[in-house]
């Protein structure tokens, strides 16, 4: 039998559904860092992540038959992840968004970042500017910009027209971009 680790994550969901239920601690050794890291952009309280993370690997078990395997795996994984954090921010109502270095990846080269002094401040108005775009912007630019998801794989996850993502981010940024600008 070939080891775990050299299998493809839909080879991997073959073999847990049909061979060896251990084999899902595979899976979770996949993902768990990745959908932590992106769970962290919505839940920024480390022990409710660390109960929506674990609420998604229970709700992707339980639903691993319903997974078609001609699909791509990583993108129905992202997709249970978004699920329940919104289903977290709905519940509790919070909108708090933990983010890293790689936000000044999103700014556009017209914004001079490297005017600004203190980083940590811009850091600061980059949660607060992300933390005021709507849902259907938001979710796109995190799954793009920090995700590094493909416009393909983002339309997987969020159940939209690859055209519809590239709108939606192209307004985000911009959106993004004012609220940025409006800080300074």
């Amino acid at each position: 039998m070939t080891a775990p680790s050299k299998l493809s994550d839909e080879e991997l969901v073959v073999a847990v559904r049909e061979k060896d239920k251990d084999l899902y601690a595979e899976i979770i050794r996949r993902y768990q860092i990745k959908l932590a890291h992106y769970l962290r952009k919505f839940i920024s309280h480390p022990d409710e992540l660390e109960d929506v993370l674990q609420e998604v690997f229970i709700k992707v078990y339980r639903n691993l038959n319903d997974f078609d395997i001609s699909r791509k795996f990583s993108s129905w994984i992202y997709r249970i992840a978004h699920n329940e954090a919104l289903n977290h921010l709905k519940k509790y109502r919070k909108e708090l968004i933990a983010v890293d270095s790689e936000e000044l990846q999103i700014m556009d080269d017209k914004l001079d970042v490297a005017n600004i002094a203190d980083r940590n401040l811009l850091k600061i108005d980059v949660r607060r500017a992300l933390s005021m775009l709507k849902l259907k912007y938001r979710d796109p630019i995190i799954l793009y910009f920090f995700e590094q998801k493909s416009y393909e794989e983002i339309s997987d996850i969020l159940h939209l027209p690859k055209n519809t993502v590239g709108t939606l981010i192209a307004r985000g940024k911009s959106e993004l971009k004012n609220f940025l600008i409006a800080s300074l």
